[in-house]
């Protein structure tokens, strides 16, 4: 047997996984993860060109620096609310408006998908608030110190002592004094 502990010897996949997962709790992170996303076909659809065999399909607008602008802010609005989960209410609201100004001007929105990823990412944004920590009368009394507890609480949580093989019964039958006094 090694004096090694249980941590020490785990896959360093399941670490970061872990890791990971306590990093994502603490933010909204699909929010941040939808709007990124939204982002990304609001800016592309209009620089992009498609080719079908001989025939070359170019979806350029006149407007491509205002939606490349527009889908530049919702992949930086998306990574504000991993990072500054403080101001996710106003990154929010932002990607939402962004993402109703992406329909005229962007194709409409990234061809409707990157204008609801976008809504659907500022929406969580709004909507997440982080977890608040548990009230201190709600616990049980064994993980509260003494000293926080009041006196009715200490005599209600007094546990009767365990009686092992060896507690003679006549011991109690005086009060528990000897049998000297």
């Amino acid at each position: 047997m090694s004096p090694e502990s249980t941590g020490q010897n785990e896959h360093y996949i399941r670490v970061i996984r872990r890791r990971f997962r306590a990093w994502r709790g603490h933010r909204p992170f699909w929010a941040g993860l939808f709007t990124m996303a939204g982002g990304i076909p609001i800016a592309y659809f209009p620089y992009a060109s498609m080719t079908l065999g001989n025939m070359t399909l170019a979806m350029s607008t006149t407007a491509g620096a205002g939606s490349l602008i527009i889908g530049v802010l919702l992949i930086t609005l998306g990574l504000t609310m991993w990072y500054h989960s403080i101001v996710r209410v106003f990154a929010g609201v932002a990607a939402i408006l962004l993402a109703l100004i992406s329909i005229p001007v962007a194709n409409i929105g990234g061809f409707v998908v990157g204008f609801v990823l976008a809504l659907v990412g500022g929406a969580l944004s709004i909507s997440w608030a982080p977890g608040k920590p548990t009230d201190a009368r709600a616990t049980p009394l064994a993980e509260h110190s003494d000293e926080e507890r009041s006196a009715d609480e200490l005599h209600t949580a007094a546990a009767v002592p365990q009686q092992g093989s060896g507690y003679d019964l006549a011991a109690d039958a005086d009060g528990g004094r000897h049998r000297a006094g």
